[in-house]
C-alpha cells in the first residue's frame, strides 16, 4: 500500500503533495478572538466592581455582562482576587499588559529630562492621567480589604510599592540638582506619595468637582513651591 500511495503523481513518503506540506496553522485568528473576549471580560468586570463594589459583584454576573460563561472568566484571568488584581495592574500600567513602574513611559521621560521642574511637569500629568483611571477602583479596593484576605494583600502589596517607588523617584530628584536641602530624600518621597494617592485625587475630583486639568496643575505648582530651591 505504501508503494501504490508513493508511486501517485506528486506524493511524498508522507502521503501529501508539496502544497500541503508547505501550509502552516495561522492562529493569528484565534489570538485575536482570545485578546477581544479577555477584553470584554475586563471592562465588564471593571463596570461591575464599580457600579455593585466588590463583595457583590459575581463571576457569573461579570460572565453574563461580557457574554461568557463563568468558566470562560476563570480561564482566561481567573478567580474574582485575580481578575480585580488584573483591572488594578493594567490601570496603574494605562496599557494592555502590566508594566513595572520603571519601564512606563512617563517614567522614561522624566530620566532622559534633565531639569527637575519639568520631571515635576511629566510627573504631574502622568498622576493625574493615571490616577482617572486607577481611584475609582482603589477606592472600591479599600473598602473590601477591610473584610477580603486576598483583597487585603493586594492592598498592602501596592502600598508598601508605591513607598519604594516614591524613594527612587525622590533619589532621582535630589541628583537632578535644584531641590531643597533641608529635606531628606525620604521627607520628599512621601510629600509626593501623599498627593500622588488615590484618596488625594478622589478628594479634589470626585468630591469636591475639580477638574483633571486644575489637579495637574495644583499638584505640580504645590511640588515646586514644597519641593524645589
Amino acid at each position: 500500500m505504501t508503494d501504490a500511495v508513493n508511486a501517485l503523481p506528486g506524493a511524498t513518503s508522507t502521503g501529501k503533495s508539496p502544497g500541503q506540506r508547505r501550509r502552516r496553522y495561522d492562529a493569528s485568528g484565534r489570538r485575536a478572538a482570545a485578546e477581544q473576549t479577555r477584553i470584554r471580560i475586563l471592562d465588564a468586570a471593571r463596570l461591575a466592581f464599580l457600579a455593585d463594589g466588590y463583595r457583590t459583584t459575581t463571576i457569573a454576573a461579570i460572565a453574563r455582562a461580557a457574554e461568557v460563561a463563568p468558566d470562560t472568566v476563570y480561564a482566561t484571568i481567573g478567580r474574582k482576587p485575580e481578575l480585580f488584581a488584573t483591572l488594578i495592574e493594567l490601570a496603574l500600567s494605562g496599557t494592555s499588559a502590566p508594566v513595572v513602574g520603571a519601564d512606563r513611559d512617563y517614567a522614561v521621560r522624566m530620566r532622559a529630562e534633565p531639569d527637575v521642574r519639568e520631571r515635576l511637569r511629566i510627573y504631574a500629568g502622568a498622576v493625574t492621567e493615571l490616577q482617572g483611571r486607577l481611584a475609582p477602583l482603589f477606592l472600591v479596593l479599600r473598602e473590601a480589604a477591610a473584610a477580603e484576605i486576598e483583597l487585603r494583600e493586594l492592598w498592602q502589596q501596592i502600598t508598601r510599592r508605591r513607598a519604594q517607588n516614591m524613594r527612587v523617584l525622590a533619589g532621582e530628584l535630589a541628583a537632578a540638582g535644584g531641590m531643597r536641602t533641608d529635606l531628606s530624600v525620604d521627607e520628599v518621597a512621601d510629600i509626593i506619595w501623599t498627593m500622588n494617592s488615590s484618596e488625594y485625587y478622589a478628594m479634589l475630583v470626585a468630591e469636591r468637582g475639580w477638574t483633571p486639568d486644575r489637579f495637574r496643575e495644583w499638584i505640580f505648582d504645590a511640588w515646586c513651591r514644597l519641593l524645589l530651591a
